[in-house]
């Protein structure tokens, strides 16, 4: 028996049941140039919060040096490194703009994120920045040893944290904590690293919270009902 070469191409023909004739089969194959795919153009915002100004009071000095920015106030010094989507120009009236370099969606994003921080520079420098946490529970209670912040949260022993440097902690009747400094990052980070000792729980609301969180309760088992 010859088997058929798979190159060669016979014609199908089928008898219909119903029609009672004989019909070719026939596929077509639409060819590859004619196909394609429609792009459209992402159209990218301009920032709302990147456009906006930043001023600089007159007890900070400001060092710009192509894409290096230095700030010092009264209260310390920062300096930031911008990257090349974006860039920071000096007025002449000493208002800091920051614009965008390239029209893309990446830079877009980061110019309201690095106007934001900029700002957070300036503020911070000058004014400073706070965050207060609060301690809930029976027996919970924190105290200042040197630069250690000793917390006692219901473990078989105390929590002992280092206080970073340029960061002030105050503790306010055992059960208060207030976190000041000129660097907004370092502040949320040491913050949140003594929450996460123990967070708030959602039944009796149990923990260390911040002084503005809202604790979202849930209502226990009930008992049986007579």
């Amino acid at each position: 028996m010859a088997l058929l070469s798979p190159s060669l191409h016979y014609p199908c023909n089928l008898k219909s049941a119903f029609l009672g004739e004989r019909s070719a089969i026939r596929s077509y194959v639409i060819p590859p140039s004619r196909t394609g795919v429609l792009r459209k153009p992402v159209e990218c915002k301009e920032s709302r919060i990147g456009k906006m100004p930043i001023n600089v009071p007159s007890n900070v000095s400001i060092t710009l040096d192509g894409q290096d920015l230095k700030v010092k106030g009264p209260l310390g010094e920062l300096s930031q490194t911008y990257p090349r989507e974006v860039k920071i120009e000096r007025e002449e009236s000493g208002i800091l703009r920051v614009s965008k370099c390239v029209d893309s969606r990446k830079a877009n994003q980061m110019h309201g994120l690095f106007r934001t921080l900029t700002d957070n520079m300036v503020v911070g420098v000058s004014k400073g920045f706070e965050k207060r946490l609060q301690l809930v529970g029976v027996g919970y209670r924190a105290t200042l040893e040197g630069r250690d912040l000793v917390l006692n949260l219901g473990f078989s022993h105390p929590v002992r944290m280092p206080i970073p440097d340029g960061l002030q902690v105050k503790v306010e009747d055992n059960t208060r904590i207030a976190v000041s400094g000129y660097d907004k990052c370092s502040i949320g980070e040491f913050a949140a690293a003594i929450r996460k000792w123990r967070p708030p729980e959602p039944y009796k609301g149990k923990g260390v919270k911040y002084a503005d969180e809202i604790v979202r309760r849930k209502e226990g088992k009930a008992g049986k009902k007579k």
